[in-house]
């Protein structure tokens, strides 16, 4: 059986003191797409860094399909992809030539790389632009080109660190179905801070705060696990003071988070909680009309990953946050 993509056990890693990366651990499966998130300062370049062998650890392991990045540095490298936030890249090459010299460097094949250069550019839309100085280039295709270079001696991860910086709408679309593709050939691990494009291409989240693991899991299932509950937005008339005990009798969790005054047609707009994450739309509403409550709209709130995000990373800092001293007893 094949190990892992990547393994993380137990990473430290201080800076003068300052602690940027603390017990970290999680494992990546093979062909799978990671979303790596958190707030600014929380460790996520640092990590990337250490995984890619670019920075040593104080502590702990990290072993990349198998290979410990510490003692095999090289079998590492030939492994991974990397492409870093403000990827610097030779500006007084053009981009065939650059693509040309970076396949050597990868050791592919002189017979391969013509064929290979051919179908990376044809895959980040670069064709037009191969024979051009890469120091001429919009900030979008010096981007892809730095994707291009990450995936060109297709190894097995790809590490990205914030690769649509900078990219129109048209752009993010081309990068993100160029990532989706990858999807089963290569792992691929993508720190952003554009918080939707990584919930429609990634399959897992990785969210770090201070260092730390502070959630993981599918888009789907951080929902659940740090939202944990269901939210509804009523728009109806009727009498509003018996609506409590109504909900209620249709799941006990069920309260009444915010209700607005009732509009000049006599409808108000409510919002209404549950802690279990559920489907109760069909019940509300038999409930409601059974009532006499005029409904004009009942609809289920979706939380973002934004949302998820927020809560896990506030939960992270208050769980952190110093209980107040005890005070001394009074000297007698």
């Amino acid at each position: 059986m094949l190990p892992p993509a990547i393994e993380v056990s137990h990473l430290v890693k201080t800076y003068a003191g300052m602690t940027a990366v603390a017990d970290l651990s999680f494992t990546v499966a093979r062909g799978e797409i990671i979303g790596f998130l958190g707030p600014n300062g929380a460790g996520k370049s640092t990590t990337m860094r250490i995984l890619t062998g670019y920075l040593p650890a104080n502590s702990g392991s990290v072993r990349i399909c198998g290979h410990s990045v510490a003692t095999e540095p090289d079998a590492v490298k030939r492994l991974i992809g990397y492409m870093p936030e403000n990827n610097p890249l030779p500006e007084d090459m053009r981009v065939s030539e650059y693509l040309y010299f970076r396949g050597r460097l990868k050791e592919i094949p002189r017979r391969k790389l013509g064929p290979r250069i051919d179908e990376v550019l044809e895959l980040c839309d670069l064709k037009r632009v191969r024979h051009k100085i890469i120091g001429q280039l919009s900030k979008g295709y010096r981007q892809r080109v730095g994707i291009a270079e990450a995936i060109l001696a297709e190894p097995p991860v790809i590490i990205m660190d914030e690769p649509t910086i900078g990219l129109d709408p048209h752009q993010i679309l081309i990068v993100r179905d160029l990532i989706a593709g990858l999807r089963g050939r290569m792992t691929v691990i993508i720190s952003s801070h554009i918080l939707p494009e990584i919930e429609m291409t990634c399959d897992r989240v990785l969210i770090i705060n201070r260092g730390r693991v502070v959630a993981q899991g599918s888009p789907a299932d951080l929902r659940r696990e740090v939202l944990g509950h269901t939210a509804y937005q009523l728009v109806a008339a009727g009498d509003l003071a018996v609506l409590p005990a109504l909900i209620t009798a249709v799941e006990p969790t069920f309260k009444v988070t915010a209700a607005s005054e009732p509009d000049a047609t006599g409808f108000s707009t409510v919002t209404l909680s549950a802690e279990r994450d559920e489907e109760f739309g069909e019940q509300l509403l038999g409930a409601l009309v059974a009532q006499n409550f005029r409904v004009r709209a009942l609809s289920r709130a979706h939380p973002t990953l934004e949302d998820v995000f927020l809560a896990a990373t506030r939960r992270s800092w208050d769980a952190k946050q110093p209980s107040a001293p005890k005070k001394a007893a009074p000297s007698v």
